[in-house]
């Protein structure tokens, strides 16, 4: 993984107690930077075993601030704290009607199934197949069966469920897909990483009743978007 440096795959060998304590010691160390604020998200952090969605030769290195490759083109499951850096300005929260473009491991769906609750509703596309099948596959065998999950291009979007209260791309875009910024309901919130003069700025996008306002947080490194939106699917320097 560029950036990073990702330790070396291996046999698992850690208990279920020893990734729960190291699932508890990364929430709190998220608390302390100020990444992670909202309570629905500390609880939904603290339940969902992060072990649960990584490749098995990895899965001891689950609470490390690392991502790492992933079955699919240039997939990977992104570091721990880029889920409450994402979801926190995001507002993600109870009841809320949620579009995730890029499904991962599915360790980011689940947490949003966790916040949004049973009153709330999580979409998630992925555009590669190899992808989407480990994911679905991660998310069934964690008793997530209330998730629509959609095997096709994510700057399309999913209007069946539309209008969205929060929508999440996890890729990097040059711009947003019109379709999305259709899909997002007024007063509702989108978050993406946007690509500018070459460097990757994570953006949140309001819309009003006219037009949409604008805030930059910081700069991240996302894989590119793919499909009728997206760039070449390799990594934005």
């Amino acid at each position: 993984m560029q950036g990073w440096r990702v330790p070396p795959p291996k046999e698992p060998v850690k208990s279920k107690e020893t990734l729960k304590w190291e699932r508890e010691r990364k929430v709190r160390w998220l608390a302390r930077r100020g990444y992670l604020k909202s309570e629905r998200i500390k609880i939904a952090m603290l339940k969902v075993p992060r072990e649960d969605f990584m490749p098995r030769s990895y899965r001891d290195y689950a609470y490390l601030e690392v991502p790492f490759p992933l079955p699919g083109e240039q997939a990977s499951i992104s570091c721990p704290h880029s889920y409450p850096l994402f979801y926190e300005p995001l507002g993600l929260d109870e009841g809320q009607r949620f579009l995730e473009v890029g499904l991962g491991s599915g360790y980011g769906t689940a947490l949003a199934r966790e916040i949004v609750g049973k009153e709330g509703l999580v979409v998630s596309i992925e555009i590669d197949p190899l992808t989407f099948d480990y994911a679905k596959k991660n998310l069934e065998v964690a008793g997530y069966h209330d998730i629509v999950l959609v095997k096709g291009d994510g700057g399309l979007g999913y209007p069946e469920f539309s209008p969205y209260d929060r929508i999440c791309i996890t890729a990097a875009c040059a711009e947003i897909p019109p379709p999305l910024l259709e899909q997002l309901k007024v007063g509702g919130r989108l978050i993406a990483p946007v690509i500018e003069r070459g460097v990757q700025y994570l953006m949140l996008h309001e819309k009003r009743e006219k037009g949409f306002t604008r805030e930059v947080f910081c700069e991240v490194l996302y894989v590119s978007l793919r499909g009728k939106y997206g760039r070449s699917g390799k990594p934005a320097l």
